[in-house]
């Protein structure tokens, strides 16, 4: 899809589609800690209209903790970032944040692993989509 993402469009109402994502993050040990309302947000501080879009911010925190430990500043990288976004046409889309493009500027083996790790969990959540 792109070089910091993957995704795919899912045939769901917008409420339904992040209702599932969220259990199903759940069943691969991730959690939401953040919930960003991009579209409430521009309509409150710019009085724009746009579909629906929020980011939600899953994290895993047995992995998470492993590459706190092994680098403490990667928490500038954190959380994954999973976007469910409706399009003007009203297709509901699911994309993810790809962990291997953004850990990758940490550079080191243990965080590289730790990514791939992460990438797996995630496109299993996106199968079972």
């Amino acid at each position: 899809m792109s070089k910091y993402g993957f995704g795919t469009t899912v045939d769901m109402a917008f409420d339904d589609a992040i209702e599932h994502v969220t259990l199903t993050l759940q069943r691969e040990g991730f959690g939401i800690l953040s919930d960003i309302d991009v579209a409430g947000a521009m309509k409150k501080k710019l009085n724009q209209d746009m579909p629906p879009y929020r980011i939600l911010g899953a994290c895993n925190p047995p992995l998470a903790h492993r590459a706190l430990e092994s680098e403490p500043s990667i928490g500038l990288l954190l959380p994954c970032n999973v976007v469910v976004r409706q399009d003007g046409a009203g297709m509901v889309h699911v994309e993810f944040m790809d962990p291997n493009a953004v850990l990758e500027l940490v550079n080191k083996p243990e965080i590289t692993a730790l990514a791939s790790e992460v990438r797996q969990k995630l496109e299993k959540v996106l199968q079972a989509l």
